[in-house]
């Protein structure tokens, strides 16, 4: 097993691996086409709130996704790969006109990728939706810190 940051990833690293982390430093709404060169169009994606079958469902799921934000960057930290999968850690950084009053968001992140050949096959996120979503928004925010803070006493 190989950690590595991202400066680090070399020219024996899989094609699917180059191609997800230089895909995700530059996705956004203007490039969504990238998609398919990035993953399988049998492409399994889960994530905590959805879990889509192929490439069509990821690259809808994907501009609506999108279409809403101001803005949306993913560093990535930190990439553990071994054999056909990879642990990839991230920060997102996104802006959405009504959620935390349209300033930045800031969520930490990993996904687990599988690769074959050169397209991802399967892709799975792990992420506090809490602070991705409800935090950012007002009643949902103060509730959601008030139930973090009373679990963690």
């Amino acid at each position: 097993m190989s950690s590595t940051s991202v400066e680090q990833l070399t020219l024996q690293s899989p094609l699917w691996l180059k191609q997800f982390i230089e895909g995700y430093q530059t996705l956004s709404t203007a490039n969504l086409d990238i998609l398919s060169a990035i993953y399988h169009k049998d492409v399994t994606f889960i994530d905590p709130i959805h879990k889509l079958e192929g490439l069509e469902q990821l690259h809808s799921y994907f501009q609506g996704l999108y279409q809403n934000l101001s803005s949306c960057k993913f560093d990535i930290e930190r990439v553990i790969a071994q054999d056909h999968e990879a642990a990839i850690y991230w920060q997102m950084r996104y802006q959405h006109p009504k959620l935390n009053k349209g300033k930045v968001v800031t969520v930490s992140g990993n996904s687990h990728i599988k690769g074959n050949d050169d397209k991802i096959v399967y892709h799975r996120d792990y992420l506090d939706l809490g602070a991705m979503l409800y935090e950012q928004i007002p009643v949902f925010g103060r509730l959601t810190k008030w139930i973090k803070t009373r679990a963690s006493n």
